[in-house]
């Protein structure tokens, strides 16, 4: 007889025996079916521990984080109207000046000379106008001599303020009150009207400009209240908004706005980065509920409540959002017990356990 025969046969009742004993052996019927709740195939009734919240109204301040520039109240470059050598420079770089303060002047001691004749002239001519006028009262002149006086004189006095306003203009005085810059002129130069001496900056009070989106301009006016802070201080500044330009951005969409903030102590430099928390609205009475306890759903959003020791789902409409909270116009009302712990365990008549209730 072939081996085959033999070794086949002998297979086979080893691998049946192996089967038997594993499926209806003494070693299988001694084995233990775990319940179906512990491998988690039934729901355990063991109550959920939740955090709840006792919903309350609270006020509200709508607002939005944006970013703006420093700009200076005034700023000027300052240049001469007349070309001429410079005879003076009257400022310090970098120092307060006044309103109306000589900063700098240029050659002009022709048009002083002219002016002096000119003064001369016109003393004579005052005085032929009074001796005339005098005689006129008498009859001793005509009427036509003593007009010819007084035109003389009143040529004269134009000629004075026409030489004065040439003077005027090769001396270059502060606009207004401000700090100035670094000089780009040195004494005995040549300056001409396209040369810059110096920049000019009044920063008290200092101005904001930002720009919003569109569907925000409707919240905005003007005595609107921001805050901001500078990458270069430490310091929580507050403007208030005074100008909001009239036209729409065509490429943002966006419009902008300018506040005005006091700055005494100069903290607040033009051109610097400003992040700008702007209030929109005011809301003195509304609920306000942590983000991570609203669901959103396919048409609605969702929260939990309690509800005599279960869980009881509720439908809300929200509507203003922050980074920590959402706002519910519709949906919750005082008093209610907010489930805010545990949310993916809950389903609806689920038993709670309150650990902690938030007033």
């Amino acid at each position: 007889m072939k081996p085959k025969y033999i070794i086949y046969p002998l297979l086979f009742l080893l691998i049946a025996y192996l089967v038997y004993n594993k499926f209806y052996g003494a070693g299988a019927k001694d084995k233990k079916i775990e319940p179906a709740s512990a491998k988690g195939g039934k729901k355990s009734n063991k109550p959920v521990p939740v955090n709840v919240m006792i919903v309350k109204d609270t006020a509200f301040a709508n607002a939005i984080d944006i970013t703006g520039t420093v700009d200076a109240n005034e700023q000027v470059d300052l240049r001469s109207e007349t070309a001429g050598n410079i005879t003076g420079i009257y400022f310090k770089e970098g120092t307060h000046v006044s309103k109306g303060q000589l900063l700098v002047r240029v050659y002009n001691k022709d048009q002083v000379a002219s002016l002096k004749s000119i003064q001369v002239q016109i003393k004579l001519a005052e005085q032929t106008e009074y001796r005339n006028r005098l005689l006129l009262q008498k009859e001793a002149v005509s009427k036509e001599e003593y007009d010819t006086s007084l035109s003389s004189l009143n040529v004269f006095q134009s000629q004075a303020d026409l030489i004065r306003a040439q003077i005027a203009k090769t001396e270059v005085r502060a606009p207004f009150s401000g700090i100035i810059g670094l000089r780009n002129i040195s004494p005995g130069g040549y300056l001409s009207p396209t040369s810059s001496i110096a920049t000019l900056v009044n920063m008290d009070p200092a101005k904001i400009t930002f720009s919003v989106p569109e569907r925000y301009l409707s919240l905005i006016k003007t005595g609107s209240k921001i805050h901001f802070t500078l990458e270069s201080s430490r310091d929580n500044f507050t403007g208030t908004v005074y100008a909001i330009e009239p036209n729409l951005d065509l490429t943002s969409r966006s419009i902008t706005i300018r506040a005005r903030t006091p700055n005494p102590k100069g903290l607040l430099r033009a051109g610097s980065f400003a992040k700008i928390n702007l209030t929109l609205e005011q809301i003195p009475k509304t609920i306000m509920v942590p983000t991570e306890c609203v669901i959103p759903d396919i048409k609605t959003s969702k929260v939990f409540v309690v509800s005599k020791g279960v869980a009881a789902s509720r439908d809300v409409k929200t509507d203003v959002r922050t980074a920590t909270k959402v706002q519910i116009i519709d949906g919750l009302k005082t008093g209610d017990s907010l489930i805010v712990s545990g949310i993916i365990q809950l389903r609806p008549k689920i038993a709670l356990k309150i650990v902690k209730t938030i007033k």
